[in-house]
């Protein structure tokens, strides 16, 4: 019985000291990757209120492009000559 004993405590011993191979050292801790300082962002090159007031700009002057408004006769005709020259005048 006493060399069954001896036996069981050998490999218990022999089986504990190669679970700790490595000995009882402080364990390799990696350590955590360095975030990158991040640049703040820049500003616009613009400033906002040039680009709302521009696009105020740009409608304003496509609605006077496209002012229908004639003299006021209410005939449609706002004498011109529609483009046609001396062709239609007939009064020669």
């Amino acid at each position: 019985m006493f060399t069954r004993t001896m036996a069981c405590a050998a490999a218990i011993a022999l089986s504990t000291t190669s679970a700790f191979a490595g000995g009882l050292a402080d364990a390799i801790v990696e350590t955590p990757p360095m975030e990158e300082a991040v640049a703040p962002a820049a500003g616009p090159s613009i400033e906002p209120t040039y680009i709302v007031v521009g696009i105020l700009a740009a409608l304003l002057i496509a609605a006077a492009v496209n002012d229908d408004d004639d003299d006021g006769d209410g005939d449609g005709d706002n004498g011109g000559d529609n483009g046609l020259g001396d062709i239609t005048d007939v009064r020669r």
